[in-house]
């Protein structure tokens, strides 16, 4: 039996990239036919995009602002390149956002996940992801069925009748989120049903900490993470070599400094950028607001695309200092400002009873005067006033942080 999904997999990087390269103007060309892409791209010729240092120019859209956007434009902020009853099924995720499913077996691309994940033909999963309104159930369900496994339609809750059709069906596979399967097989145990029939599980949606882990690890469940979002489905998946999640085929992925379309160097924490290239739900750089890092080197599982650390945090770090927004995007700007600075972040305090803001910068140079010019260009974009700490280059953390937010109200 085969450990990869297919050959895709195994194939040569350079190979990858030529490929996902090659097809970036097609994928912009079709995305250009909705309005609403037209709009947000503007008047690039697609036929220029065809490097990676070309696309990064182009401008990334914000999964945050599309809710504003739906709402100016509904269903879809004129950003499908067909008409809206050509779509299979429709779904919702908070916000709210609109997502169409498209006709195909496997449309969110998650097989290749739960295959990696030891899911085999034949294997009855117990799907608890949500069927009501968001995608989450389908993206697992159709997943599952184009592998050849029967699915149980179970969605989340409902812990006592679950048990019941565990029992039943003898299921060996989960799909849901981690805490859930931990609530599901302690009241398995508790109501004394014996040994606890599933065997592995693909889980996702919630953090899944090293203590969890290991306690899924001792019940004899081999559990694995898979990284997807709503809008495009399945984006980095783990493996048996658990280190990183691989990034899944057909995936562009770009990480960025936060508040910018800028890409950052392999290792370093940044916003996940996606370009996904089915030319019916067109994506071309969705910041999709979560944190994470390239991996170097390839993977022991024999895999050879490239691997992210995984789920970081969240890039939106946009908070409130005496009653004004302050955005990555501010801080952004100072680094524009001042290319002789490294790495920044704003840390905001309170002293007393107020809000205080405080700007450490790397630098080569730490003088008063270089420290009283960025203070002034701190005002300037953000119309407060705040310190500035110049540090040594290599100083601060390198977790994508740019603003720090330390109030405490105790």
């Amino acid at each position: 039996m085969s450990e990869f999904y297919d050959q895709l997999e195994t194939r040569d990087p350079t190979e990858r990239e030529r490929d996902l390269l090659a097809r970036l103007p097609g994928l912009i060309g079709a995305a250009l036919k909705a309005p609403g892409w037209k709009k947000h791209l503007g008047d690039v010729d697609p036929r220029a995009i065809t490097s990676r240092e070309a696309l990064a120019k182009l401008p990334v859209f914000r999964k945050s602002d599309l809710p504003a956007l739906l709402k100016g434009d509904p269903p879809f902020a004129s950003l499908l390149p067909e008409p809206v009853a050509s779509y299979a099924r429709f779904s919702v995720s908070p916000g709210p956002v609109f997502q169409p499913e498209v006709d195909g077996s496997d449309p969110w691309r998650v097989a290749r996940g739960i295959f990696a994940a030891g899911i085999r033909k034949g294997d009855i999963v117990l799907n608890t992801f949500a069927y009501h309104l968001t995608p989450g159930g389908f993206m697992l369900d159709l997943a599952a069925r184009a592998l050849g496994c029967p699915v149980i339609a179970a969605g989340p809750g409902n812990t006592d009748h679950q048990l019941a059709v565990i029992e039943q069906l003898n299921p060996v596979a989960y799909t849901g989120t981690p805490d859930f399967l931990k609530i599901l097989r302690d009241a398995w145990i508790a109501a004394g049903k014996g040994a606890f029939p599933i065997r592995k599980a693909v889980v996702s949606g919630a953090a899944f900490p090293p203590s969890l882990q290991a306690e899924v690890k001792s019940w004899g469940i081999d559990a694995y993470q898979t990284y997807a979002v709503g809008d495009l489905g399945l984006v980095a998946y783990e493996t048996p070599a658990r280190e990183g999640m691989i990034v899944c085929e057909d995936v562009l992925l770009e990480i960025v400094k936060p508040g910018t379309g800028d890409p950052v160097a392999d290792g370093e924490v940044g916003e996940v950028v996606l370009t996904s290239f089915d030319v019916r739900r067109p994506w071309v750089r969705l910041a999709v607001g979560d944190l994470s890092a390239v991996l170097a080197g390839r993977s022991p599982c024999g895999r050879t695309n490239a691997r992210i650390k995984g789920w970081m945090g969240r890039a939106d770090q946009t908070t409130k200092i005496k009653g004004m927004f302050v955005r990555p995007e501010q801080v952004a700007e100072i680094a524009r400002r001042h290319p002789e600075l490294a790495r920044l972040r704003l840390v905001v305090t309170r002293e007393g009873e107020t809000d205080a803001m405080t700007l450490r910068a790397e630098a080569a140079s730490r003088e008063a005067a270089q420290a009283d010019r960025i203070a002034e260009t701190l005002q300037a974009i953000t119309k407060l006033k705040g310190k500035v700490e110049l540090v040594a280059a290599g100083s601060l953390p390198n977790d994508g942080k740019v603003i720090a937010d330390e109030r405490s109200y105790q």
